[in-house]
């Protein structure tokens, strides 16, 4: 064990939780003065959080208003439930989780293990995720206020409190979990698999519960909705209702359910926080010296099979942007998640959507798909492809200075790192268009697919050239991959949402033409949408890089980690 992380007892018992919360409001207020963006994005944030509140409580409140007992405990559990699951799963796959106090700052102080945890458990308590889902959650209160009376409000009250405690050490326990095992390179790839996994899982879900609903078996749901409720995903929501239906018994219990499972969690927590603030001792055998290989230091440089590339600045960053795509964890999950993602949502889409599930609740035949039909689905491919370089400058973050100094021009740089990312992204796009028109039947369908995809991709890094340069942000220098600085979230999803927005815009042209032309299409979308997508890719670097030679130094400071 450490001595820095446990040290001696006497410093520790002078730090409480109290002064984790003071201090990460106050690095909160440093980070936003003197950054208007970033204090517009935080209101902008808040108030979206607070809409999504409202409804929340309208959701969780709407059986106390209309006085449904029948439809409580399936709100309580389910809804409850999907929020625990979102808390465990939305920090892996898109939002990240805030660390405004990187754990990694304390690794030298004298600070217990018990301390640092309640600390940083109760500093990630103040955010506006937390307050969101504590309004949210709130309509609960009312449901069993209304059907028991004050004592189940009052059960009810205190469940709310616990589940949000379940859902905070929920996600901070399973982030720092993984963030520790990503240190091995073959558990970051298969981490990234199962990620991109769930995330494509999504859909079928979805597509279940909307069949599972239509021909809704209440009293099966019921059931289903009693066993998720001695479970911790369901425990904490359903005491008070459980006191308002006469089974008064139940709510100490579930509550203490809830209570086992944070105090669970935050021990999880502890040991993975603690083994990432203090680094994993290798135990493999020490790292040999390679022998020199033939070949100058330039030559060695280049990637074997990027041998081809030319000898210059150009060539240089586009190497230098091929091994980092392969060997940063963050990049590369991007790529298996777009491989997944992007050829099975397409191909649902296709197949039927809906209409893939009959009557019966299970798949039936698929639908014909369409020309446009289509394009529509490439068109969501080639935007989730391009949207990864929405900020491909803050992977770099402080070691974009070493650009700067060299004086690289803003349209080589942009062109550099198009071409390295589109290595690893145009075989995608060959394998997602061939596999998906032969899944659908139609291996005449291959061209249009791969040209609307082509050109779609080709718009979107157009758009999102400009937006990496104009809209980049920094990320955290920490070990845990999924940890975002104060309103980064906010910003990576605002970003985000433009860039697909503007990217599907400048895409649809190929849509309307699939629509107009025919069969005519068939035979021009290729060319056609490849001659569209590069054209639109370098007029975006030749736009951008002018813009980008003007404003290195303030990209510079913006992707900078702040410590």
């Amino acid at each position: 064990m450490a001595v820095a992380v446990t040290g001696s007892a006497a410093p520790a018992r002078r730090v409480s939780a109290r002064h984790f919360v003071r201090l990460k409001l106050r690095v909160m207020g440093n980070n936003f003065r003197g950054q208007g963006w970033r204090i517009a994005l935080f209101v902008v944030g808040s108030l979206v959080g607070l809409w999504f509140a409202a409804t929340g409580f309208f959701l969780f409140a709407a059986p106390g208003f209309a006085d449904a007992e029948r439809y409580a405990l399936l709100v309580a559990a389910f809804g409850g439930g999907l929020m625990v699951l979102g808390w465990l799963l939305l920090p892996l796959v898109f939002f990240g989780v805030d660390e405004t106090l990187d754990p990694a700052r304390f690794a030298l102080l004298p600070l217990s293990r018990r301390t640092l945890v309640t600390g940083l458990f109760a500093a990630a308590l103040v955010s506006v995720p937390t307050v969101a889902v504590l309004l949210a959650l709130s309509g609960l209160i009312v449901t069993a206020g209304a059907l028991g009376g004050w004592p189940a409000a009052l059960v009810q009250a205190v469940g709310v409190v616990a589940g949000l405690l379940l859902c905070v050490a929920a996600a901070r326990a399973v982030t720092s979990a993984f963030a520790t095992m990503l240190r091995s390179r073959r558990v970051r790839d298969l981490a990234a698999v199962l990620l991109a996994v769930v995330a494509a899982l999504l859909g079928p879900l979805q597509l279940a519960a909307t069949a599972a609903l239509r021909d809704a078996d209440w009293n099966r749901f019921a059931s289903v909705a009693t066993v998720v409720g001695w479970t911790p995903f369901g425990a904490p929501w359903t005491a008070g209702i459980d006191v308002a239906q006469g089974r008064v018994w139940a709510a100490p219990v579930k509550l203490l359910i809830t209570a086992l499972a944070v105090v669970a969690l935050l021990a999880w927590w502890s040991r993975s926080l603690e083994s990432a603030m203090v680094g994993a001792a290798s135990s493999g055998k020490a790292p040999t010296r390679q022998p020199e290989t033939s070949g100058t230091p330039v030559a060695q440089f280049f990637p074997r099979a990027l041998g081809w590339l030319p000898r210059d600045r150009f060539g240089a960053l586009v190497a230098r942007e091929a091994r980092y795509w392969w060997r940063d964890a963050r990049r590369r999950a991007n790529l298996v998640t777009l491989g997944v993602v992007g050829l099975f949502v397409p191909a649902m889409v296709n197949l039927g959507g809906s209409n893939l599930v009959d009557g019966t609740g299970g798949f039936g035949a698929p639908d014909t798909s369409s020309p446009v039909l289509v394009s529509l689905s490439m068109l969501f491919v080639g935007v989730l492809a391009a949207v990864t370089l929405a900020n491909q400058f803050g992977f770099d973050g402080s070691a974009y200075a070493a650009h700067l100094v060299a004086g690289v021009p803003g349209k080589v740089e942009l062109r550099a790192r198009m071409a390295g990312f589109s290595i690893y992204v145009l075989p995608l796009v060959v394998v997602i268009s061939v596999v998906l028109a032969l899944i659908l039947g139609e291996p005449g369908w291959i061209g249009m697919t791969a040209g609307s995809l082509l050109a779609t991709y080709g718009a979107g890094l157009a758009v999102n050239t400009f937006l990496s340069v104009l809209g980049a942000y920094a990320l955290p220098e920490t070990s845990n991959p999924f940890a975002l600085n104060t309103g980064a979230g906010v910003a990576r999803s605002f970003l985000t949402l433009l860039s697909m927005l503007a990217s599907a815009a400048a895409a649809v042209p190929m849509v309307v033409a699939a629509a107009l032309l025919g069969d005519v299409w068939l035979w021009l979308a290729l060319p056609v949408g490849a001659a569209y997508g590069l054209g639109a890719a370098l007029l975006g670097a030749y736009l951008a890089g002018d813009v980008l030679d003007r404003r290195q130094p303030e990209l510079l400071a913006t992707v900078t980690p702040r410590r």
